[in-house]
């Protein structure tokens, strides 16, 4: 219970910053949106290569990444299937269903992988899974249902290696996978850019806060009701389902997997939705709704099963 504690304390604090900073107006007008852009266009990809091109891609044939592929499948499977009966458009959609499945692996999932479940490296497989393969699915998809989606063909097939978030995550998995090693005079400016990601985009989350009405409410009510009840309740539950009744899974590898499924929706799906324009009050809602619900959820999680 420490551990889930802990992550959500100092997620709460730094986000209380950022709410702050927007109520004084220290940043200016743009602060925000600067903080999300260097979020977005520097620091995340620094962080995502940084983080993969030191990681053991051994961990993505592990049953436990299977698990979690599938889970976040099915219930980003849902949310997109009544977003099309819906005519939510494409973009929002895909906003819905990233926070839907995709979870606060890292400025959450890793303090409480230290807390609750013991080891910072079994959040690993659902990182590296979320970073190589659902995020840059995702903006490729943001890019073509939005600016990006005209122009040539060429120009649209290329979508992939033309967005920082891809590449950077694409370029850690090639490093990675090589067995290069990374110069230090390279390296260490990369990691030192690379950790501005998680605050700055906390920081523009409290500042997004400001002046905002109350969550579930208006037109994005019933989007972010069925994207939190996907993401705290729908995913674990198919997590657990997965892992005892299909996989055979018990004790410390069922609780690994359920743990690290009932985390909240992470915070830089905020930052997608704000650079592509469209879904950010449907991110902003989940995001926040889904971190306040997560927490009896995980604290009932681990007192059932640890």
């Amino acid at each position: 219970m420490q551990g889930v504690l802990t992550g959500f304390a100092v997620i709460a604090v730094v986000i209380a910053v950022g709410y702050v900073l927007g109520v004084r107006g220290h940043l200016g007008p743009q602060g925000r949106e600067v903080l999300t852009r260097l979020a977005f266009h520097v620091a995340s990809p620094a962080l995502l290569f940084t983080t993969l091109a030191t990681a053991d891609l051994s961990v993505v044939f592990s049953s436990r990444l299977l698990v979690t592929a599938l889970s976040t499948a099915a219930v980003a499977g849902v949310f997109v299937a009544v977003g099309a009966a819906r005519r939510w458009g494409a973009g929002r959609t895909t906003i819905g269903a990233l926070c839907s499945g995709y979870v606060n692996s890292g400025n959450l999932g890793i303090p409480i992988a230290v807390y609750v479940l013991g080891d910072a490296s079994l959040v690993a497989p659902v990182l590296l899974f979320q970073l190589v393969l659902v995020t840059p699915v995702a903006v490729t998809i943001l890019d073509l249902s939005g600016g990006g989606g005209k122009g040539p063909l060429w120009r649209r097939l290329l979508t992939p290696v033309r967005n920082p978030i891809a590449v950077g995550s694409l370029a850690g998995v090639a490093v990675a996978a090589s067995g290069l090693r990374v110069p230090a005079p390279v390296m260490d400016p990369l990691t030192l850019i690379g950790n501005m990601s998680v605050p700055a985009v906390l920081l523009a989350f409290g500042i997004g806060l400001c002046g905002s009405t109350m969550p579930l409410r208006g037109v994005e009510r019933r989007p972010v009701l069925l994207a939190v009840a996907l993401k705290t309740v729908g995913q674990p539950a198919v997590a657990w389902a997965l892992a005892a009744g299909v996989f055979g899974l018990r004790g410390a590898q069922l609780l690994d997997v359920v743990v690290t499924s009932a985390l909240p929706a992470a915070q830089n799906l905020y930052t997608y939705a704000s650079t592509y324009g469209v879904g950010e009050r449907l991110a902003r809602d989940a995001i926040l709704v889904s971190t306040v619900v997560s927490v009896p959820v995980l604290v009932g999680v681990a007192a059932v099963l640890g």
